[in-house]
């Protein structure tokens, strides 16, 4: 190299980089793209509107959808987060725009979605003093966040959002909230973007210990009776086929979780079907009949232990977990494998023996029968009467081949679908588990469409939940999301009226409830729709439904007092389930 070219190579290397000044509303979009992100939900207001600014000059990059309501938007990046793997996003103005959104981060929260919700808050020096839209959202949110932060100047927002995506989506996923002040959103920033790969105090995945692994294959393939629970958990660690070789090697009956519906396919013949309150009946008994039961990942909620004290007491439990806090805390482990299922089931394989267990497998397939007998037969081929729940849903199953993507909102309906529908691939159940969240259905499946435009998407709901957010039936038509809906209507807010009849002595405190005419209401907002109230008219009510190319809405009028069995009351043991009303 000549002299002149090397000198002007070393002054080159001296200037400093030329890093662009922009405002903090367009690092906050700028930073979005840097994580890949696509599409956005929100809602514009005051102190969110620096941001949308920012936004309008990149709509070519990202897709935001404006939901009718602030739940909307954060149920609809849940079913989009749920469904894509992806994290959703939201944005939200300050104060009710904020606290709107607050039910869905609890939900998020509790079934482990990962969001991260923008929120615009009024500038920095009127902080505290109750100004116009003005809410405390940080201390609002502690509790139901994995993570928030305040920040008031542009030059923290670049790291604050590489930060929440890496929170949000590492270890155990989860909602985090970034709130921006206006004067942030306004200022000004020499724009430099790195993502975050590590926090000094947060360790989102341990180490596997070989010492646990080893414990717990020995306990495995020492068992007579042993018994597998797939929880969410393995959906997100990306373990459904880590799994399944698991369950195929060492010959175990697979129960699933309400979450971990699709973690493994209803139609294997290890199934043996869904756990919890209204679970099935060999599921839930032979929870007290196994001598090792293996959990991965999941957290022994109350739905599907009922009373802890008749909780498999005669079995010796292991218990694989990525969270630590989940770990004995409702129920006490002979072996926890603290560890990612994914890899924890990679190291089990090797350990497992490969094993049958057929005369095990026959005691699940007699209570089957029997379950079958008594309650199934009668849900999927009723003689007369009104339509029933599980009629429908057991067509639509077998319409889809189990296929599809299916959201769910909350109730008896939840429940049906749970039983009935044949889930075969990972990531098609979407739901609200352990916060229940009545409306979460219908914008939940608008997110779930826009993270898989490529498959059905059927939103199955009760006319209790459809009528708290059928709102975003204006966001469905706007943006033409195919998504299907079919509304269970039996004028009651079903699952509480059950819970009267059987032991509030029919006493139905409010909960006999009116609404709309629903195809009335599709059609003002442009969208097909049909009503059922014929058993014959079903089938082809859902081929005309799913041969449809947009949205399309789908009510069928279903049995007013129809109860979903079996039903582990509260209070009761898993073996006390109640298969029929009593006399």
């Amino acid at each position: 190299m000549s002299t002149v070219a090397l000198k002007e190579k070393q002054e080159t290397a001296k200037k400093p980089e030329v890093v662009k000044e922009i405002t903090g509303a367009e690092a906050v979009i700028q930073s979005l793209l840097a994580e890949g992100v696509e599409t956005i939900f929100g809602y514009p207001g005051g102190a969110i509107m620096p941001v949308y600014d920012a936004l309008y000059h990149q709509l070519n990059h990202i897709h935001h959808i404006l939901t009718r309501h602030e739940q909307g938007s954060i149920h609809a990046a849940q079913g989009y987060a749920r469904t894509s793997g992806k994290v959703g996003v939201v944005f939200a103005t300050s104060g009710p725009g904020a606290t709107n959104s607050v039910t869905g981060l609890a939900d998020a929260m509790i079934d482990s979605t990962p969001i991260v919700c923008i929120t615009g808050q009024v500038v920095a020096s009127l902080l505290g003093t109750d100004a116009f839209q003005e809410t405390d959202v940080i201390n609002v949110t502690n509790p139901v966040t994995k993570w928030n932060i305040q920040v008031t100047r542009a030059e923290d927002i670049p790291a604050a959002i590489a930060k929440a995506f890496y929170i949000a989506k590492s270890g155990r996923p989860g909602p985090v909230l970034i709130d921006i002040t206006k004067d942030a959103q306004f200022g000004k920033v020499a724009y430099h973007y790195e993502k975050c790969g590590q926090i000094k105090t947060h360790h989102p995945k341990p180490k596997l210990n070989m010492a646990e692994v080893e414990a717990a294959a020995q306990l495995i393939n020492s068992a007579k009776k042993p018994y597998l629970m797939v929880g969410q958990g393995v959906i997100l660690s990306g373990a459904t086929e880590e799994f399944r070789a698991f369950a195929e090697k060492s010959g175990i009956p697979v129960a699933s979780t309400l979450l971990g519906l699709s973690a493994f396919p209803a139609d294997h013949p290890l199934y043996v079907g869904f756990l919890g309150m209204h679970g099935n009946y060999a599921c839930n008994h032979q929870i007290n009949q196994c001598d090792v039961l293996i959990a991965v990942g999941l957290r022994f909620d109350d739905r599907i232990t009922g009373d802890l004290k008749k909780y498999a007491k005669q079995a010796r439990i292991v218990h694989i977990e990525l969270d630590k806090a989940e770990i004995n805390k409702n129920v006490k482990a002979a072996v926890s494998v603290h560890a990612d299922a994914r890899e924890a089931l990679k190291a089990l394989i090797e350990k497992t023996d490969k094993r049958e267990h057929a005369e095990w497998m026959k005691e699940f397939k007699k209570l089957r029968h029997d379950e079958y007998e008594k309650i199934i037969k009668k849900d999927w081929h009723p003689q007369s009467g009104k339509i029933k729940m599980g009629e429908v849903i057991h067509i639509l199953s077998d319409k889809t081949k189990g296929d599809a993507v299916v959201v769910t909102d909350v109730g008896q309906h939840q429940m049906v679908v749970s039983r009935y529908f044949d889930f075969k691939h990972p990531r098609t159940n979407v739901t609200s588990g352990g916060l229940g969240t009545m409306g979460f259905g219908l914008p939940a499946a608008m997110g779930a469409k826009l993270g898989t435009p490529h498959k059905e998407v059927i939103a199955v709901m009760g006319d209790g939940g459809f009528q708290m957010t059928l709102q975003e039936l204006g966001t469905i038509s706007e943006n033409n999301i195919g998504i299907k809906m079919i509304v269970l209507n039996n004028h009651f807010l079903g699952m509480v009226r059950q819970w009267q009849q059987l032991f509030f002595d029919k006493r139905y405190s409010f909960t006999d409830i009116s609404g709309p005419d629903l195809v009335k209401l599709a059609d003002a907002y442009g969208i097909p729709a049909q009503r059922v109230k014929e058993h014959k008219d079903i089938a082809g009510a859902i081929d005309t439904m799913l041969k449809h190319k947009g949205p399309f809405l789908l009510e069928v009028e279903v049995e007013k007092e129809e109860n979903v069995f079996p039903m582990v009351p509260a209070g009761a043991g898993v073996s006390d389930m109640i298969l029929e009303l009593p006399e």
